[in-house]
């Protein structure tokens, strides 16, 4: 993450889309490529031509410009007829442009051929900051889409046919998505080309050395190119992928593979990275077995990502927001709805870390920055769970099988995904997607009523009232009585709303969105979304800035456990033993919510006393953590290793 990744103003924003705009970027729209690529691990280096053939989408363009890794040095570019070109480089934006002699007309037929050569060894900046998505080593190599390792115009938008040629030496393999057949290669190599027919994302290989391990689990083929240490995970991967592919065709729809191929690739690379038919893995993430969430996440992309895609980056919240909320749905069917509600609090919670802009213009956000996943992913998710207690979940589950069927092979866009839950609920949804979608905050409820003795029983009367003028939601009220509690639900609309509601019983308390199913501000909402961007900054160093986000939530909670022992972390980062004690203290006499805090506060009092040469009390906070029973992170074990050997603090660098 950079360092200013965090920063909550939309001032800072990487503007992908409109610095597109800004710098006069011509539209078009590939249609289709024929890529040669010669990969020779031995040298680390690649060398290829990429036939591209499009259409421009503006009239009377004299310039095109692709997305290019920095690393790829242009050789030449030619028309399809062969007459040089004129290219240029930018660095700063990983950017090809490519000027004509003569204005192109709008929707004709063109062509440009690029050869190009570089060498990808890994430690190359790459066009995502901070995230490695291409590796050429001498026993493997990786090449994903978001390299950009051949030009790519309108990165995650523009989908086409294409023809991947890939010719490595013969003692190693081509893993890749498509149609796949052999072709002709010099002596000593071997080719396959990878044909993908239909408009797709396509580009993604791996060159790996060995035969894969195959496991059939469910009706599922997975295929494991997996290295060293991680080939013992090898099964429990196959296994999982089989089980995790099943419920998301329950969910979904028929799967677009009927086999999957999972490749390793290396520190530093993404934990997962779906592409058509594949998921690349980090070793990391591999461990010693499958990860099922990060299979449903990933995997959930070769319905939503892949067989459909945004129609441009402003609408990734579709797609990431569905990967997220499949996790939930795997959360709901193997743990049940009571831990459904703790993973919706959690991301509704990461939904709230960023306010502006509205998920409309997440073009804005720098690709794999902490902003861009907790909007288009928390609350995208946010937004599904929404819309799922809009519609109900019969239809809901109608809506998840209906897009990805729809819309096969195509791009899809926020107004296509409305009308479609508009068509299942009977009616316009335009002001759903106005409020989450188009426009940013989210309310605040202020309940008033007034309850009245009737013939027939009692009568509730009172209105809610929030801050957001354009505002509209169907609202659950709860009135608990003394007999059977009733529910009424209560469309808001603007910045009052008024209701009414009969009840046979006495009402004895009325409570508004008791199921938390709406993304709203609270007390404890603004609690958690201000230790959460505190996190968030530690996670980065950024030790001043997460204290005053702490220091925001124990302004709201003074009694906040969490918020008091993340304050005792930041301290005990920078050496300040005492304050970090003191904290910790705080921690453990607040409201020790979550539970934990109590287990660790005592464990990590115990490490100060050991630093500070107070062995006895060190060894008491660590009897009192094991009395806890609560081994949440290993804590039981960890404790018993420093009753046995004193905590001891790394060496200070010189």
């Amino acid at each position: 993450m950079k360092k200013f990744g965090i920063v909550l103003t939309a001032t800072l924003f990487a503007t992908s889309l409109e610095g597109q705009e800004a710098r006069g970027r011509s539209r078009i729209d590939v249609i289709s490529y024929q890529v040669n690529a010669d990969v020779n691990p031995r040298t680390q280096t690649l060398a290829a031509t990429a036939r591209i053939r499009f259409q421009p989408v503006d009239d009377r363009v004299s310039a095109i410009t692709f997305d290019l890794h920095n690393s790829l040095t242009v050789k030449s570019v030619t028309d399809g007829k062969g007459a040089p070109l004129t290219p240029t480089r930018t660095q700063q934006d990983f950017q090809l442009r490519i000027a004509f002699p003569d204005t192109l007309l709008k929707g004709s037929d063109q062509e440009v051929v690029v050869t190009y050569e570089g060498r990808l060894s890994g430690q190359e900046e790459s066009p995502v900051y901070g995230v490695k998505f291409a590796a050429i080593k001498p026993e493997y190599a990786f090449l994903l889409y978001p390299a950009r390792w051949f030009p790519v115009n309108e990165y995650t938008a523009d989908r086409y046919t294409s023809e991947f040629t890939i010719t490595v030496p013969e003692d190693y393999k081509v893993v890749g998505g498509g149609m796949e057949a052999s072709a002709t290669a010099p002596t000593g190599k071997k080719a396959t080309q990878f044909t993908f027919a239909k408009p797709s994302l396509g580009g993604s290989i791996g060159v790996v050395q060995g035969d894969p391990k195959t496991i059939s689990s469910q009706g599922v083929t997975a295929l494991t190119y997996f290295r060293g240490e991680s080939a013992k995970a090898a099964e429990s991967w196959g296994e999982e992928t089989g089980k995790v592919l099943s419920f998301l065709a329950g969910n979904f729809g028929l799967a677009p593979n009927a086999s999957i191929g999972i490749v390793e690739t290396e520190d530093g690379a993404p934990n997962g990275y779906a592409a058509p038919g594949l998921l690349f893995l980090s070793p990391r993430a591999i461990g010693s077995q499958a990860n099922p969430r990060l299979l449903v996440n990933q995997l959930s992309r070769q319905w939503w990502g892949l067989q459909v895609s945004p129609v441009s980056r402003n609408h990734l919240w579709i797609t990431n927001g569905m990967a997220r909320y499949a996790e939930l749905l795997w959360v709901e069917q193997s743990q049940g709805p009571g831990a459904l509600e703790g993973e919706v609090r959690d991301t509704y919670v990461e939904a709230m870390t960023v306010d502006n802009p509205p998920l409309i213009q997440s073009a804005r956000f720098e690709d794999y920055s902490p902003e861009y996943w907790a909007t288009t992913a928390g609350k995208g998710a946010a937004v599904y769970h929404m819309l799922r207690s809009v519609l109900g979940d019969d239809k809901f589950k109608e809506f998840l099988k209906i897009i990805p069927d729809k819309f096969a092979g195509r791009s899809v866009s926020t107004e296509n995904v409305k009308d479609v839950a508009s068509q299942l609920a009977g009616q316009d949804l335009g002001y759903f997607f106005i409020q989450w979608i188009e426009s940013s905050g989210a309310p605040e409820f202020k309940l008033e009523y007034t309850v009245y003795r009737t013939k027939k029983g009692f009568r509730v009367m009172g209105k809610i009232t929030q801050d957001l003028d354009t505002f509209r939601m169907p609202v659950t009220l709860k009135i608990e009585t003394e007999g059977n509690p009733e529910e009424k639900v209560v469309d808001v609309s603007g910045t009052s709303s008024e209701f009414l509601v009969e009840t046979f019983g006495k009402p004895k308390r009325v409570e508004i969105d008791v199921n938390n199913r709406i993304l709203r501000m609270s007390r404890a909402m603004r609690v958690a979304v201000s230790i959460r961007k505190g996190e968030m900054f530690a996670e980065i160093g950024e030790y001043g800035e997460a204290l005053k986000e702490y220091t925001k939530a124990l302004e709201v909670a003074r009694n906040s456990s969490l918020a008091h022992y993340r304050v005792g972390e930041v301290f005990f980062l920078q050496n300040n033993y005492q304050s970090s004690a003191n904290e910790f203290r705080e921690s453990l006499n607040g409201d020790l919510e979550p539970k934990w805090t109590e287990v660790w506060g005592h464990i990590n009092l115990g490490k100060i006393f050991d630093i500070t040469g107070q062995r006895e009390r060190a060894v008491n906070e660590y009897n009192l953590a094991i009395r806890t029973k609560d081994n949440t992170q290993n804590a039981q074990e960890e404790a018993a290793k420093f009753l046995k050997e004193p905590f001891k603090r790394a060496r200070m660098a010189n």
